[in-house]
């Protein structure tokens, strides 16, 4: 086994949760060095091994997702199974679960029973809607999450039905929001001093997180009355902002939503009268009239392919960049230089691109040492090492079906 990096080498985390939200929170631990031992349902493991793409047969989802965990495999479902669990966190400092609610209760695995092992355990509760409120006992899943913060109903353009995005964000937001609520309870635990401070539980909801980041969104209805609604790809709230399409057909992202920004691109476009234009002068005068301004900007872009625009706007300190697919940011030197895409080994795939680790630490950067592992690829190393079984007894345990 390779020696963990990172500034949390040393942390140990049992990851119970399926699919993407719990697995986000302990993808980012692990990429910045904690052991983050993936708990799998003997056989079939977590059902994001079905996730297509597929290459060699496998789910690229989950080479990517669970990238530096070590996998075990151990049936929750019985008496045995609940026992070894209890053990395994009697170890570690972070639990994290995605069940519904109730479910860890009745294993006789929740907080209560794994702080009597363990006082010191954070655990990171995972759930469609958390794990109280009326809803409490719904499934949820992170579109539902999404639809349900606000958030959905703000995409889109006026006049159509709103849009879903094409990646799992509520999952994956709180799955952001987990990996710091932990950090946070660790720190909790740790930085007082106090060799008695506990762990506690931390209830991670799909719906919150993303309901969170839609910042004045209930204030302004509480206020104001406004109930925002879509505006396509403009921001409500100031101008202008939004995607403007080159003489070479590429689309372009552009914002001057400060004052000196959109001086700087009147500047930069040779249009200084826009800057003392009554309908141009200000924020609230060009959010009142966006769609005319949307226009001259779009007759200027329209007029320069994509390279002539950058090569033309960045150095007068417009803020502006390309919409980009896949193959151009592979190919794009910053992120080449920045290291954001990396190349790793992987015995089922061979070489294998993927986004590198983010955020980027001056002293303590993380790493990725290999991508996700095969079920239970690690059973012999980790109940040897956390629990000091020897193949006998893991051989017995795997006959009796509960690893």
């Amino acid at each position: 086994m390779t020696t963990a990096q990172g500034p949390l080498a040393g942390l140990k985390v049992l990851d119970l949760s399926i699919i993407v939200a719990g697995g986000t929170a302990s993808s980012l631990l692990a990429d910045f060095g904690a052991e983050v031992v993936k708990v799998e349902r003997p056989g079939s493991g977590d059902p994001l091994r079905n996730w297509g793409p597929f290459a060699n047969g496998v789910s690229l989802w989950w080479k990517v997702h669970s990238r530096n965990k070590k996998s075990i495999t151990l049936n929750l479902g019985t008496p045995e199974g609940q026992g070894v669990l209890k053990k395994l966190a009697a170890q570690a400092d972070v639990l994290i679960e995605g069940f519904r609610p109730g479910a860890m209760e009745n294993w006789g695995l929740g907080p209560d029973d794994l702080h009597k092992v363990n006082p010191k355990l954070v655990m990171l509760r995972y759930s469609g809607f958390g794990q109280t409120g009326p809803y409490k006992d719904r499934p949820g899943f992170g579109t539902i999450a999404e639809c349900m913060s606000g958030y959905i109903n703000m995409t889109g353009f006026p006049g159509t039905a709103p849009n879903l995005p094409p990646i799992p964000l509520a999952d994956e937001i709180a799955g952001v929001f987990g990996a710091m609520a932990g950090m946070m309870a660790l720190y909790h635990r740790d930085a007082s001093g106090n060799p008695d401070a506990k762990g506690q539980v931390v209830d991670v909801s799909l719906f919150e997180p993303l309901f969170r980041l839609c910042i004045p969104h209930i204030t302004m209805f509480d206020m104001l009355g406004i109930n925002r609604e879509r505006v396509g790809n403009n921001f409500p709230d100031a101008a202008p902002r939004s995607l403007y399409q080159t003489s070479d057909n590429r689309w372009l992202g552009l914002s001057a939503t400060s004052q000196s920004t959109f001086e700087s691109l009147a500047q930069a476009i040779g249009m200084p009268d826009l800057i003392t234009r009554p309908e141009f002068k200000d924020n609230a005068a060009r959010l009142e009239n966006r769609d005319e301004l949307n226009v001259e900007l779009q007759g200027w872009l329209g007029q320069r392919d994509l390279k002539e625009t950058i090569d033309n706007l960045v150095p007068a300190g417009a803020v502006v960049g390309p919409v980009y697919d896949a193959p151009q940011i592979m190919n794009d030197p910053h992120y080449q230089a920045r290291e954001d895409i990396i190349e790793i080994d992987d015995p089922e795939l061979g070489k294998t691109k993927m986004l590198g680790v983010i955020p980027k630490f001056s002293e303590t950067p993380g790493a990725v040492e290999h991508a996700g592992p095969t079920v239970g690829e690690h059973n012999q190393h980790i109940y040897s090492s956390w629990l000091g079984l020897d193949k006998g007894e893991l051989a017995e345990m795997s006959e009796q079906g509960t690893i």
